[in-house]
């Protein structure tokens, strides 16, 4: 079998799964966030923590409990890491330096799961286990709850009630991520993922000089790291690391964990609006970008020139044997048009227009499906952004869902779209502008200039993933990185929940012969040429410098 062959069968069979799992998974969502009862766990952590579940939020309030909770976040993991050298469990580790510890906190709690740092040489058991997995669920619950309580907005109608967030979070957790991640981390222990809390052990010399390996709680944290969309590997090589990711089968699970919630959360939103249709406009919206990244990245890297290119079977250079350029290719495109962030195989060596797709993917907004709960919110603004396009094209006042887009609406929107292109390019030109960021470039010319764009373009959109090759441990880099991710997260929220807010205190519009039939392949064709559009005039002038620039000359 050729490694084209393999690499298309690969893909038929996770689409394949995908669909199993898509009506079960999406239905069982729409339950727990519809629910009225409270499991007895659930109550137990309301009561710890002072809140009312029951209590209806406006969105000022839902906004509160989202930054209040994500405030704390960042402020327990910074100071478990900087106290790491006195706690039990760190295998010796000192403690984290004050700026890689910001921008690791920031990280974590913002979903991206950027690494600075080595995780088998600076995290000991308790930093990794207590506070970057416990992040892993909590993080990628915040996002489930505020794409829930947008989709209230356009379901709900005279009333500014988008539910209660404390109730969302904890449901989110206790219902839908941990009994999935303990599924998979099932299947990733009985696989041969490592999971135990082992110390450091002499294996060997490598290079005249000792290797050494730790083990540690991997199949765990690699369960929930793909499941919530959340990245950060326990080993600096990431899902390459044959601890966290031991076989072809395994890496072909993982891309589905990552992809499998996401996917199913647009038939959750057509459950809770009372429309399957518009849930499968959105999936395939959804499908129809991340099916064509894929075709177009496995064309990038199995049209190979050259005698070692074609004995390899396609650009072999930082992907592993055992996973091949196909597999590769998919997870590469997955997990960046996701807010994953992990990574199987090194973008760096990707080839020049292999290395800007995975960019593009980010640029994209991370919405084909995005991540968990981020995806589904970062389309929807998409869509209102479409409808108000086709409204102008007719003359006629947007719709969406029975909702007048208004000026208000749109300008929400508008302001969501805006934030992480003005967080992308800003960092990068300055970073550029400055002498000292340059000197964390292993490469010169485009490919330098790429290593600092995706460096930032990550950080922004909530990804993770490096592009190899830049040494980010800097207070520079540790900084800005920290706060764009940041930035990144919690801006686009604060316009995402005003939206649902507005859409939520609306009257009903009824459809007329007018109204634009937003559950039709004409608005998913709508939707996509106004995602690539959009992206495409606000980054084209960076790619250009970039990864083009690399492509073209190679």
């Amino acid at each position: 079998m050729g490694p084209v062959l393999a690499g298309v069968l690969q893909l038929l069979a996770l689409i394949a799964a995908l669909a199993l799992a898509y009506v079960p998974l999406g239905n069982h969502m729409a339950k727990v966030y519809s629910s009225d009862k409270h499991w007895r766990v659930e109550k137990w952590i309301y009561k710890g923590i002072g809140a009312d579940p029951n209590t209806e939020m406006r969105w000022p309030a839902y906004l509160r409990g989202v930054l209040a909770f994500s405030a704390v976040g960042v402020l327990f993991l910074y100071l478990l890491q900087r106290l790491q050298g006195v706690l039990p469990g760190s295998l010796g580790f000192k403690a984290i330096d004050p700026d890689q510890a910001f921008n690791t906190a920031a990280s974590f709690v913002t979903n991206t799961n950027w690494q600075s740092y080595y995780g088998e040489q600076a995290m000991g058991h308790v930093v990794q286990t207590a506070g970057l997995a416990v992040q892993n669920f909590v993080s990628a619950a915040v996002g489930i709850a505020v794409a829930v309580a947008l989709v209230r907005g356009f379901a709900r109608s005279r009333t500014g009630e988008l539910g209660n967030f404390w109730s969302d979070l904890v449901r989110g957790v206790t219902r839908i991520l941990l009994p999935l991640a303990v599924v998979a981390a099932t299947v990733l222990v009985a696989c041969g993922a490592i999971q135990n809390f082992s110390g450091i052990h002499e294996v060997g010399q490598f290079m005249g000089g000792d290797q050494q390996w730790n083990g540690g709680a991997v199949a765990s944290q690699e369960a929930i790291k793909e499941i919530g969309t959340n990245g950060g590997g326990y080993f600096n090589a990431n899902s390459a690391h044959p601890f966290e990711n031991p076989t072809p089968f395994t890496n072909l699970f993982e891309i589905f964990l990552l992809l499998v919630i996401p996917f199913a959360l647009t038939r959750t939103f057509g459950i809770m609006v009372g429309s399957v249709k518009q849930g499968y406009a959105i999936l395939a919206t959804m499908g129809t970008i991340w099916v064509g990244f894929i075709a177009l990245m496995m064309w990038t890297e199995f049209a190979h020139h050259g005698p070692a290119l074609q004995m390899a079977g396609g650009a072999m250079e930082g992907k592993e044997t055992r996973i091949g350029v196909g597999a590769s290719s998919i997870f590469a495109v997955s997990t960046t048009l996701t807010s994953t962030g992990a990574v199987d195989s090194f973008h760096s060596s990707f080839t020049g227009l292999g290395g800007g797709i995975t960019m593009l993917g980010m640029q994209l907004g991370e919405i084909a499906p995005g991540g968990t709960g981020s995806g589904l919110y970062g389309m929807l603004i998409m869509a209102v952004i479409a409808v108000f396009i086709a409204g102008l094209m007719v003359g006629r006042t947007p719709e969406y869902l029975g909702r007048k887009i208004g000026t208000r609406e749109i300008k929400f929107a508008a302001c969501y779209i805006l934030i992480t292109p003005a967080l992308v390019l800003i960092c990068t030109a300055v970073a550029m502008a400055l002498p000292t960021p340059g000197h964390s470039m292993t490469n010169s010319g485009a490919h330098g200039f790429s290593e600092i764009l995706y460096a930032y373009t990550s950080a922004s959109n909530n990804n993770g993933s490096a592009f190899a090759g830049l040494n980010a441990d800097t207070q520079w880099f540790n900084s800005t990185l920290g706060l764009a991710m940041i930035l990144g997260r919690f801006l686009p929220m604060v316009f995402v929940l005003a939206l649902a807010g507005s859409l939520a205190e609306q009257k009903p519009v009824p459809a007329t012969a007018g109204t634009l039939r937003t559950e039709k392949p004409l608005f998913t064709g709508l939707l996509v040429g106004a995602i690539l559009i959009i992206t495409g005039l606000t980054y084209f002038p960076a790619l250009a410098l970039g990864p083009l620039a690399e492509g073209l000359a190679s």
